[in-house]
């Protein structure tokens, strides 16, 4: 049975909204001159999180001193960015693959998910956001299909937001016991219910805060970061759906891998790892997600990209531009990858 959460976390922590999207302002310690500098690029959605974390590395003695630049957007186009020269020393991207690529260019060294965590630093959720009570008795995945519900949730050629959200859709299908092609026709059933894509999991939900849409597919954590920012919205987390898995990478080419290190030490760090909590993202860390289960209760239906294939069959079977099932869907629909 899915569940409707209203706002547990309202009264842990406050973040700030009033955010750019590219660059952010370097974030030094209060009372310190920079003794070194880093540039985390990073996909949109841990934005406001990213904000209090630096802080508080800036805190420690690996971090005090140090000069900190950040920039956010869709996570494929911050992947290709870096490929094309825009200063990384950490990447934080939405999806392994997108970290991949950036192993293939030679950017980041093979090995880089070979820890414990996989290379991962939180976890989370695909769920349904909805508008503050529910007015449309979203509940199930099904639901969306009512007549006249219109969904929000980003282009899946720039956002790795979108395909997390779509690939939660067709599994959820299967585990219901559905065929492929049965699964594949819900997808497109769903497609035609959103009239608005936008490029990143972030613009999307700003474009449900701003009134666009009845429900928006989303990350727990994105839903979570909306509510501690006032936004009158709930969320369902469906009983199937996906378990999102999120990287960070230290980029080999840096001058700055030792303190990129230590940077990504800490957020995994069981200190670091309680922060992510209190901002909406589930630990990876065991023993703080051990602390915070009742906050973070583990779906019933929940399955993994694994469950799918894996990201090298998912990116070729459903995101290929050319022949992947979303793009056949959308021009099945008479759409194009990419409109806004």
């Amino acid at each position: 049975m899915s569940f409707v959460r209203r706002s547990p976390f309202l009264a842990l922590v406050t973040l700030l909204v009033a955010c750019t999207s590219l660059p952010s302002q370097p974030a030094t310690s209060s009372g310190t001159s920079p003794t070194g500098h880093l540039t985390l690029v990073g996909y949109s959605t841990p934005q406001e999180a990213y904000a209090q974390l630096i802080p508080a590395f800036q805190q420690t003695p690996a971090g005090k001193g140090l000069a900190i630049d950040s920039s956010f957007g869709a996570s494929g186009t911050q992947t290709q960015a870096v490929i094309n020269g825009l200063d990384a020393d950490l990447v934080a991207l939405s999806l392994e693959s997108d970290v991949n690529k950036l192993v293939t260019a030679g950017l980041v060294g093979p090995d880089w998910n070979q820890d414990q965590h996989h290379g991962m630093v939180t976890d989370s959720v695909v769920v349904l956001v909805v508008r503050k009570g529910n007015p449309k008795h979203i509940q199930t995945w099904d639901d969306l299909l009512q007549p006249g519900i219109d969904v929000v949730t980003p282009d899946a050629f720039q956002s790795g937001g979108a395909k997390w959200n779509l690939l939660a859709a067709y599994g959820a299908r299967l585990k219901s016991g559905a065929s492929p092609d049965a699964a594949r026709a819900y997808l497109k059933d769903l497609l035609s219910h959103v009239n608005v894509q936008p490029a990143s999991g972030r613009e999307a939900m700003t474009t449900f805060a701003g009134g666009k849409g009845d429900v928006a597919i989303s990350y727990e954590n994105e839903a979570i970061t909306a509510q501690q920012a006032g936004q009158a919205v709930d969320y369902v987390v469906p009983t199937s759906t996906i378990l999102i898995e999120n990287p960070v990478a230290v980029v080999k080419t840096s001058s700055n891998v030792k303190v990129a290190q230590a940077f990504l030490d800490f957020l995994r760090s069981p200190d670091g790892q309680r922060q992510w909590a209190r901002l909406g993202y589930r630990p990876v860390l065991q023993d703080v997600a051990a602390e915070v289960a009742s906050t973070y209760p583990v779906p019933s239906g929940l399955f993994t990209i694994n469950d799918l294939g894996g990201w090298p069959y998912v990116d070729k079977q459903f995101f290929d531009r050319d022949n992947g099932t979303v793009s056949q869907i959308l021009q099945e629909l008479g759409r194009s990858s990419g409109r806004g």
